[in-house]
C-alpha cells in the first residue's frame, strides 16, 4: 500500500496518457457529474458532492477540495466496454455483386481506455458483464477486446450515496478484485490518497508516480472511513432467496401497483451498469448502394423489444417491470450464477417517478415470508 499526494494523482493521469490510454473519469457537465475524457485533475469534480434520492439528483459544494467526493452519476462504465452503437459490418454494391467489410468498428483499432474512478459496485458490474459477454459458449469479441485493453483505477467509497445499497449485495463500498490500482481518498489530518496495486500493469504505471509506503495509521484511517460508508447505506436488498421469492410471486398484486406509476421510459435500463439488451438494425443509404448492420442498446421496457409475429410478448408496463426485476434478481442467477444488480442505486435516482427497486422487492418478500410462515405452522 502506498501514499500519494494530491498532485501525484495528476502524475498518474499523465503516465496513463503517455502509455496512449484514453483516460475516462468523472467530470462536471451542466448540473451533473458524468463520465468523459479527461487529461488532468483540473477536469475532475473537485470540491463537489451529490445528494440523491428517488427521482432527485443535485450537486452541492463541500468544504474539502476532494476529487472523488460524489457517488455514482447517470453514466456507467459499460458504455466504454459495451458501446451503445456498434457497426457489425457493411456491404457496398460493386457492379452485380457486393463487397462486404466485416467489423468496421473493430475494437482492435479503437482507443484503449483507462477508467479512472470506478466504484466497487461498478467494478462488480464489469465482472458481471465479463460473464455475460465472455463466460459462455457465445462470446462477444468486441467486448472482450475492449475489456482486455482497459486499465482500471478503482476508488473506494468513503461516503454512502443517497440511493445505493451495495453493502447488502456485498458489492461495495470497498473494491477487492478486478482493478489495476485502487485509490482511497482521505481528508483526515491532511489530504492524500492511498493506493493499492492490483496487477503488474498497475505496478508499472505507479512506478512513474511520486509515492511513499503508507503508514499503518493511514491504512487504518482509510479502512475506518470505508467501514463508516458501509454502515450508512440506507437501503438494502436481502440477497437470500431472491430467486425463489420472485419465481413464486408472478401474480403478486404489487405488480399492478408499480405498473400504475411506471412510464416504461427505459431510464432504469439505460443507466444500469449491467443491462445488456440490444437490437440489430439493417440500414441502407438513399442510393441503395451501401448497407450496414448496426447493433444498438435496447431495453426490455420498450414495447417493440419483445415483439414477435402477432404482437408483443410483454404488452403491459406490469409485464415489463415484472420481467425486468425478475430477470435482474432471479433468472440472471440461472443464466450467469449471480444476480444482475450491484446496488448502485442509479435506477432509483434516475427513474422519473421515483420507483425504488428495494421497496418493490421488500413488499414482495414480506408477502412471501408471511405465506411461508403460514404454511409451516399448518
Amino acid at each position: 500500500m502506498y501514499r500519494i499526494e494530491p498532485d501525484a494523482l495528476n502524475e498518474l493521469i499523465q503516465s496513463l496518457l503517455k502509455e496512449r490510454y484514453t483516460v475516462i473519469g468523472p467530470t462536471l457537465r451542466g448540473a451533473a457529474i458524468v463520465l468523459d475524457k479527461i487529461s488532468s485533475t483540473s477536469e475532475l469534480p473537485v470540491g463537489k458532492t451529490d445528494e440523491q434520492s428517488p427521482a432527485q439528483y443535485r450537486l452541492v459544494d463541500k468544504a474539502e477540495k476532494t476529487f472523488f467526493g460524489a457517488s455514482v452519476g447517470p453514466h456507467s462504465w459499460k458504455q466504454y466496454l459495451f458501446p451503445p452503437t456498434l457497426k457489425m459490418f457493411s456491404a457496398r454494391k460493386a457492379g452485380e455483386s457486393f463487397q462486404v467489410s466485416e467489423d468496421i468498428d473493430s475494437p482492435e483499432n479503437s482507443e484503449q481506455y483507462a477508467l479512472l474512478g470506478v466504484r466497487a459496485c461498478d467494478l462488480s458490474a464489469i465482472q458481471i458483464q465479463d460473464k455475460v459477454f465472455g463466460g459462455g459458449a457465445y462470446r462477444d469479441l468486441a467486448y472482450l477486446r475492449l475489456r482486455h485493453q482497459a486499465f482500471i483505477v478503482a476508488v473506494n467509497c468513503t461516503r454512502a450515496g443517497g440511493t445505493c445499497f451495495c453493502t447488502s449485495l456485498r458489492t461495495g463500498p470497498r473494491a477487492r478484485v478486478g482493478f489495476d490500482l485502487a485509490l482511497t481518498e482521505v481528508v483526515d489530518n491532511g489530504h492524500y490518497l492511498l493506493v493499492e496495486v492490483g496487477s503488474d500493469k498497475g505496478e508499472a504505471i505507479l512506478s512513474s508516480v511520486a509515492r511513499a509506503p503508507a503508514e499503518e495509521k493511514e491504512i487504518e484511517g482509510a479502512e475506518r472511513a470505508i467501514r463508516a460508508a458501509a454502515q450508512l447505506t440506507g437501503r438494502s436488498v436481502e440477497p437470500d432467496q431472491t430467486r425463489e421469492i420472485l419465481y413464486s410471486s408472478t401474480e403478486h398484486p404489487r405488480w399492478d401497483v408499480v405498473a400504475q406509476r411506471c412510464l416504461s421510459c427505459a431510464n432504469c435500463t439505460m443507466v444500469c451498469p449491467t443491462c445488456f439488451c440490444t437490437n440489430v438494425e439493417d440500414v441502407t443509404d438513399l442510393t441503395g448502394s451501401v448497407a450496414q448492420r448496426v447493433r444498438k442498446w435496447d431495453s426490455c421496457f420498450t414495447l417493440d423489444f419483445s415483439y414477435i409475429h402477432g404482437g408483443s410478448v410483454r404488452p403491459s408496463p406490469r409485464a415489463r417491470y415484472r420481467h425486468w426485476i425478475t430477470h435482474k434478481l432471479a433468472s440472471w442467477v440461472d443464466q450467469f450464477g449471480t444476480t444482475g444488480c450491484v446496488g448502485c442505486g442509479r435506477c432509483i435516482t434516475w427513474c422519473p417517478v421515483g420507483i425504488d427497486i428495494t421497496e418493490e422487492f421488500r413488499v414482495i418478500r414480506e408477502t412471501y415470508l408471511i405465506n411461508a410462515r403460514g404454511k409451516s405452522s399448518t
